[in-house]
């Protein structure tokens, strides 16, 4: 925990996950209370919008990942799924219990978010470990006419 805190990358997740947030709810009011658009079609709209500003303000500002971006946008693309999911059911359920569907996209929020770092950090933003045969010596005069060579 203290490396996360001292490394900025807390802080960094929740600002860049507040502005995410802003566009997700902005948008969501926008399209529904505006627009008339149904929630069960609104709520994901918001959403993945949200994400896509998301996964490239994270990769890049916050966890300024070294992973392939391929690779990194299929996991982020998996956890999207599971989380639009999640979110437009606690949001319609709130709903329908009588409850403002800006709650449910609060409480949605509270509980996405947590996982979503957990899984941003250690899965989705980690860079893939470097193979021995990739390691390269950086004191190239040791070797025959100046080359790289790799270490055993």
């Amino acid at each position: 925990m203290k490396t996360i805190v001292r490394d900025g990358y807390l802080v960094k997740f929740l600002v860049v996950g507040g502005l995410s947030f802003a566009i997700d709810l902005g948008l969501l009011a926008l399209l529904h209370e505006v627009g008339g658009v149904d929630l069960w079609i609104a709520t994901p709209i918001a959403f993945l919008t949200s994400l896509v500003f998301n996964f490239f303000v994270q990769k890049n500002f916050t966890f300024q990942s070294g992973a392939r971006a391929h690779v990194s946008f299929l996991k982020y693309g998996a956890l999207v799924v599971f989380n639009v999911v999640a979110t437009d059911v606690i949001v319609n359920v709130i709903a329908d219990a009588g409850q403002s569907y800006a709650l449910g996209k609060v409480i949605s929020t509270v509980v996405t978010t947590v996982w979503n770092f957990l899984l941003y950090k250690h899965w989705i933003f980690k860079a893939a470990p470097a193979h021995e045969g990739d390691t390269v010596d950086l004191d190239a005069s040791a070797t025959p006419a100046g080359g790289t060579h790799h270490r055993n």
